[in-house]
């Protein structure tokens, strides 16, 4: 009876068999041995998605070249395909899993790596009625937690579910992407437009919600408007007082009308105080860490991308020092309480500050196993790292792996205590309230200090002076200018947060743990990805840590605008809760999909008249094309020698004519690296213009490998040497 062990990649299989007793490394795979499991056990591995959804052309090979006639694809039957460069491990991969008579499935714990598993398995011909499927779900994978793992396997049915739920994602991305893309490229390019358009079911809404937050930026106008402020004066003393309720006025008519009826004038007057509240009040330390809220925490910190975030917390996963990073969890179970206890005064030793950590009992703030349903919240683990092990680390792992420790240990941390005094001032019928706080014990606070950069935009109330009720003051009302202030620009950490919320963008987490229905838009796994092809594909643009959309992107968005449902992020939203619903057997794969079709085949027979017949996507169609114009003007980098007609451009591994063709000319190129020496735009346009260049030093001799310097010249259309003077 032999058990295959199917992990999702080679570093996660060489941590499992670096936790079991003995092993025999072999091509593509290990040879285990250990009391746990059964005597005739192998490790293999994936190189994450071994097996992918084939490409439309898979299906026909009409499809290889786009058309309008051919849409929409909806295969019968989904193809799937092993990649090229993974036919090899595949090979190796099948071959085990058909002749295991057990398969255990130790991909990620979760639902991606569900259809990773299960992928393989079917495209292997692996699953069948007389094998056993268990499944391997761990937070950790420190040795002791992967050796308890496998002492307690689920059954291989348990992990279905989610194997159909992620694949139904899978597909239904496939169905929009491979549709709609084509759909509006095709349509903008007979509109003038070139390039291509990519479509997705949740990247369209993400990069919609940051178009639209542009665009309210650029059409907002300032408001002006008046604030009536109060300057008290105490003795030697003063504070500010703003007006309670607060109120602002449109114009100084309105200013002067409430005056007169509340008997106040602008300038020194008499005042009193009305009413003096002092209160003890506490905060309790921030929740703990789910993956998105590290990721919204580090941009806004340190400006730190989702992805680098993502990467940097599962190199610390691999290397046993954090939980499993991919949780949508801010909670942890009593387990892990007792285990951070158990390690409270190692996990301490850890940061240089003196701070009292006797909250030595399970909170529901952070402890609730009820809310815990597939991993818990981003925690250390019981591996406790010395200095050296953590200057060995990234400076970004270092930095992230410290902020999780101190999140974690301010929850046995004392709370932050204050005294808050409000002070009401009545002049007239008037009445001006100021706050202040006095810190009375730091708690938690001394261990998430407030980053140097973000000080400065404190608005923590000032100490106020001591006053009685009822005691005389002076009170100098001001009127006060202002502008209404315009949208802020999206960063990547706050539109991971209005992902997250589907659209809904809160700053404060307590805000948002309300929300409990919000299903948001993509996953914890994918939402770093969604923002990173939308970076890729240069329809998002990163300026000073603030995201903009391109010129092409606002093209794109313009013309799915005519389409709700592609932009609408709770739409996405509600596919998302169907999604989940799947997986919980509340609804089936055809069901889904089913309304998918549906709404390709709206698109498919609606986009064609509503581009044609809409003024705005005219007037943005024209504005693309005279930014494509002169992005063209800027690229050229001069006359083809050849043809004399086109221009030579950048062609990505080459630089070439305009005018090339594959069936007929010109086929003039220039390549990027000659003789070992770079060839820059710059050396180019010199080349073009005058036929020869200036002496160049780099050049390395084939033969020799010694550097040499010599001028470059064309002749007769072909780059060569020339070595005068």
């Amino acid at each position: 009876m032999s058990t295959v062990i199917l992990a999702e990649k080679p570093s996660q299989a060489r941590a499992y068999v670096d936790a079991l007793q003995q092993n025999t490394k072999q091509s593509g795979y290990y040879e285990v041995s250990d009391p746990i499991l059964p005597s005739d056990t192998t490790i293999t591995f994936g190189f994450g998605h071994l097996v992918e959804l084939a490409p439309p052309d898979d299906y026909d090979a009409k499809f290889k070249h786009w058309s309008l006639d051919n849409l929409p694809i909806f295969p019968e039957k989904y193809h799937f395909v092993v990649g090229a460069d993974k036919q090899k491990q595949f090979k190796i991969v099948k071959k085990l899993l058909q002749a295991a008579d057990t398969i255990i499935i130790a991909t990620d714990s979760d639902r991606e790596g569900s259809n990773i598993a299960w992928s393989i398995i079917k495209q292997a011909g692996a699953y069948t009625k007389n094998k056993t499927y268990q499944r391997l779900w761990i937070n950790s994978l420190e040795k002791a937690a992967i050796r308890e793992g496998f002492q307690h396997l689920r059954t291989g049915a348990s992990d279905l579910p989610a194997y159909y739920e992620a694949q139904t994602r899978q597909i239904s991305d496939w169905l929009v992407g491979m549709n709609a893309s084509p759909l509006y490229t095709l349509l903008l390019r007979q509109a003038g437009v070139h390039g291509a358009y990519s479509i997705g079911r949740v990247q369209t809404p993400t990069l919609y919600m940051v178009y639209e937050r542009d665009l309210a930026i650029k059409n907002f106008h300032p408001t002006p408007y008046l604030e009536l402020q109060a300057q008290v004066q105490v003795e030697q003393q003063t504070f500010q007082a703003k007006l309670e309720p607060y109120q602002r006025f449109d114009d100084q008519k309105q200013l002067n009308t409430y005056m007169t009826t509340k008997n106040v004038q602008i300038g020194l007057q008499d005042g009193f105080i009305a009413g003096v509240d002092t209160t003890a009040k506490q905060t309790t330390s921030p929740r703990l860490f789910s993956l998105s809220s590290l990721q919204s925490a580090m941009n806004k910190q340190a400006h730190v991308s989702a992805s680098e975030t993502l990467k940097a917390v599962q190199a610390l996963y691999e290397a046993k020092l954090l939980t499993y990073p991919r949780t949508d969890c801010q909670y942890i179970t009593d387990q892990e309480f007792d285990y951070l206890l158990d390690n409270l005064t190692a996990y301490q030793a850890l940061i240089p500050e003196e701070v009292v950590l006797d909250h030595l009992t399970a909170n529901k703030r952070y402890i609730n196993g009820d809310k815990v349903q597939e991993h818990h919240a981003i925690i250390m683990t019981k591996t406790i790292p010395t200095p050296a092990q953590l200057q060995k680390l990234t400076p970004l792992a270092q930095q992230i792996y410290d902020l999780v420790l101190r999140t974690t240990l301010a929850m046995f941390a004392q709370p932050y205590e204050y005294q808050e005094t409000v002070i009401i001032t009545q002049v007239g019928q008037a009445l001006f309230k100021a706050t202040g706080k006095v810190p009375t014990n730091p708690g938690w606070q001394v261990l998430l200090k407030q980053p140097l950069k973000e000080k400065k935009e404190s608005k923590e109330p000032a100490v106020l002076p001591k006053v009685t009720q009822g005691q005389r003051v002076q009170v100098k009302l001001a009127a006060t200018k202002k502008l209404t202030k315009a949208p802020i620009p999206f960063t990547e950490g706050t539109l991971i947060t209005a992902m997250k919320t589907a659209g809904k963008t809160l700053e404060d987490a307590d805000e948002q743990a309300i929300l409990k229905e919000a299903e948001g838009i993509g996953t914890e796994a994918t939402r770093a990805n969604i923002l990173e092809v939308l970076k890729k594909r240069q329809y998002l643009v990163t300026a000073k840590n603030q995201l903009h959309v391109s010129a092409s992107g606002q093209t794109l968005c313009q013309a799915v605008s005519l389409q709700p449902l592609l932009t609408s992020p709770t739409m996405t939203a509600k596919w998302e809760a169907a999604l989940k619903q799947i997986g919980q057997q509340q609804r089936t794969p055809n069901n889904f999909l089913g309304q998918i079709q549906k709404f390709v085949q709206k698109l498919v027979d609606e986009v064609p008249d509503q581009l044609g017949q809409s003024t705005t996507m005219q007037q943005q169609i024209n504005l693309q094309k005279e930014a494509e114009a002169k992005q063209q003007a800027v690229a050229n980098l001069g006359q083809c020698p050849v043809c004399q007609q086109g221009q030579i451009v950048d062609k990505g591994k080459f630089y070439g004519c305009t005018n090339y063709k594959a069936e007929q000319s010109c086929q003039f190129t220039l390549p990027k690296k000659w003789s070992s020496k770079a060839l820059t735009p710059t050396i180019v346009k010199t080349l073009l213009m005058k036929g020869t260049t200036t002496k160049l030093k780099g050049f390395k001799s084939k033969k020799t490998g010694k550097s040499f310097q010599a001028k470059l010249q064309l002749k007769n259309g072909q780059l060569a040497f020339d070595f005068g003077k």
